[in-house]
Order: C-alpha cells, then sequence, then structure tokens
C-alpha cells in the first residue's frame, strides 16, 4: 500500500473512532436521569411521658387507699392522729393509740367494727353533743323497744342477762346476787346499785329491761 493511500486510512478510521464516541455521549446526555426513592422520613419511638405515667399511676392508686388516717381521743395512752391499714378494726387503732387506760369502760366501744377514713374514736369519754357512738367507735344507745320485748329482770336468768349490751358473765351473776339479796327489782334504777354498771352503761340498759 502507498504511504499517501495508509495516511488516509489510518485519518478514516481515527475520525470514525472519534465519532462514534461523540455519537454514544450524546445518546448517553440526551438520555433521562433514572428516579430515585424519595428519603424515608425519620421515625422516632413514641413513649409515654413522664406525667401521663405518673397521672395513670395516681388513678390506680387513688381506686385502692393504702392507709387510713382516724384519731383516737380520751383514755388512752397517746391520743392523736393514727394511720392504719384499710380493714383495721377500732382494736387496732387503739392499740397504736398506746392502748386504753385501765379505768376505761370498752363496753361502749365496738372494738371489731372497721375503721373509716377521717373518723374519730371515743375512748373512755362521752362524744360532744350531736356526735353518735355509733358514728365514733361505739356501740351507742341501744335503741327503744317495747315492754313486751324488754328483758325482765325480776325473770332472767343468767344466760337471758347476758344477752343484755354491756353485760357480761361477771355482771350478770351480780345481778342474780342483787335479786337474791334485796328480792325482786321494783325499779330499772336499781341497777345503778350494782357494781359494775355505771351511768353509760345503764345508759343503754335502761331501755333494754324491765321490771315485770
Amino acid at each position: 500500500m502507498a504511504p499517501q493511500r495508509r495516511h488516509t486510512a489510518i485519518a478514516a478510521a481515527v475520525v470514525g473512532v472519534l465519532g462514534a464516541g461523540i455519537v454514544t455521549a450524546m445518546v448517553l446526555a440526551g438520555a433521562p436521569e433514572p428516579e430515585r426513592a424519595p428519603p424515608l422520613p425519620d421515625v422516632r419511638p413514641v413513649s409515654v411521658s413522664s406525667a401521663a405515667q405518673g397521672s395513670g399511676a395516681q388513678g390506680s392508686a387513688s381506686a385502692t387507699p393504702t392507709s387510713l388516717v382516724v384519731s383516737v381521743v380520751g383514755t388512752v395512752a397517746e391520743p392523736g392522729l393514727i394511720t392504719v391499714e384499710p380493714g383495721a378494726r377500732v382494736a387496732d387503732a387503739i392499740e397504736l393509740a398506746g392502748g386504753a387506760s385501765r379505768d376505761s369502760d370498752l363496753h361502749t366501744v365496738n372494738l371489731a367494727r372497721k375503721v373509716s377514713d377521717g373518723e374519730q374514736i371515743y375512748v373512755g369519754v362521752t362524744p360532744p353533743p350531736g356526735v353518735s357512738e355509733a358514728a365514733t367507735g361505739g356501740d351507742g344507745p341501744a335503741p327503744s323497744t317495747s315492754d313486751a320485748s324488754k328483758v325482765d329482770l325480776n325473770a332472767a336468768d343468767h344466760a337471758m342477762l347476758q344477752t343484755l349490751p354491756g353485760v357480761g358473765e361477771v355482771t350478770a351473776s351480780r345481778i342474780l346476787e342483787w335479786r337474791e339479796t334485796h328480792g325482786r327489782f321494783t325499779s330499772v334504777e336499781q341497777l345503778r346499785e350494782i357494781d359494775g354498771i355505771g351511768e353509760k352503761r345503764f345508759a343503754r340498759l335502761r331501755e333494754q329491761v324491765s321490771v315485770g
């Protein structure tokens, strides 16, 4: 091949390669870019605020009180406010107040009654006017009954006398001894002559007994 033809062929090859490259670049430049997925939003874990948690805990706690506060006054060692658990009895409150004194008349106090929050328990003292003993730890005055349902002091035996409020085995025996010594009861007020029946106990007995 002549030198001139060789140069011509090489030049044509170079032009062809350059042309192909230009066409390829133009094709690539004109092609649309592939779509990209939009970025995902930040996802944060949802947590209950401390205030909400506190209110929830407070709601559950208020449904079931954990303690009761009562006031114990009267003839106890340490009168004042006493904190007890729900379901506590009057006896529990008195014990936490140091216990009742030896001369306290606990026959007028219902020791087995469950206490309620905010109440006042009177031990060995008379509640102020307008405050019932039943609402403050006592049994309260016995309700009035008809003569037919009252216990006859002159006919009742030892067991029948013990059904009276505040009358136990010892007091019932003393009533029988008084009857044997003095004969028949002529008035209910004669119960005051029996040892162990004071003013408060007599006030609860007088509407429950008769003299036949």
